[in-house]
């Protein structure tokens, strides 16, 4: 493909998203090149409702074949929050930081094989021809009780994966990719991509 837009303005979900792709698509670009773009308001109740909304507005605005996420934790303790608003869970504006105090916060007396939970990604794809698609990814772990690793972003230091022995912040970008609910999804897009001939 030769140019697709990201509907995000975040730097480090560009950074991983850009990784996987840049086999397939020619020019990646994001919501920061194209300021006069509006801001979407990430009212549904499911991660689906959310990326289709975020990718049908940016791609009728800008005119381009856009790919949206909506990503986020879903905790088993705490009957799937934060969930759909997982980026605003200790609230606006959103801070990495402070959400990932309120989990422990709200997991503080969980024991440790009740604090399950899993990074969720529906991705969205649009096309100004009408074109929808949806690709779902899916990594289950569990929350620790301190952050671990100063990599990735919003809870990657709290979700260990078992069979990897590390939490998501522990992992490379590459190793990220290749496991993660994110790279998972996008692998889909990608074969979709290749079989449709886009």
């Amino acid at each position: 493909m030769k140019q697709l837009l990201v509907a995000t303005r975040n730097r480090g979900k560009m950074k991983e998203i850009g990784a996987y792709l840049k086999d397939s698509v020619e020019e990646l670009l994001c919501l920061v090149d194209l300021p006069h773009l509006p801001e979407t308001v990430e009212d549904g109740t499911t991660f689906a409702e959310n990326a289709l909304k975020k990718a049908r507005e940016a791609s009728a605005a800008s005119g381009l074949p856009v790919i949206a996420d909506d990503s986020g934790l879903t905790v088993d303790a705490l009957n799937g929050l934060p969930g759909v608003i997982s980026a605003r869970y200790a609230g606006e504006p959103s801070n990495d930081e402070a959400n990932n105090r309120k989990l422990l916060r709200e997991l503080k007396d969980i024991p440790a094989d009740r604090r399950g939970g899993a990074f969720v990604c529906m991705l969205a794809f649009v096309h100004p021809d009408g074109t929808e698609a949806l690709f779902e990814g899916k990594i289950a772990g569990r929350i620790l009780e301190t952050p671990r690793g100063d990599g990735g972003f919003g809870y990657d230091p709290l979700l260990l994966i078992p069979d990897q022995n590390a939490t998501m912040a522990e992992l490379s970008v590459e190793q990220k990719n290749r496991i993660s609910h994110r790279g998972q999804a996008l692998r889909a897009f990608s074969a979709w991509l290749r079989e449709s001939g886009r």
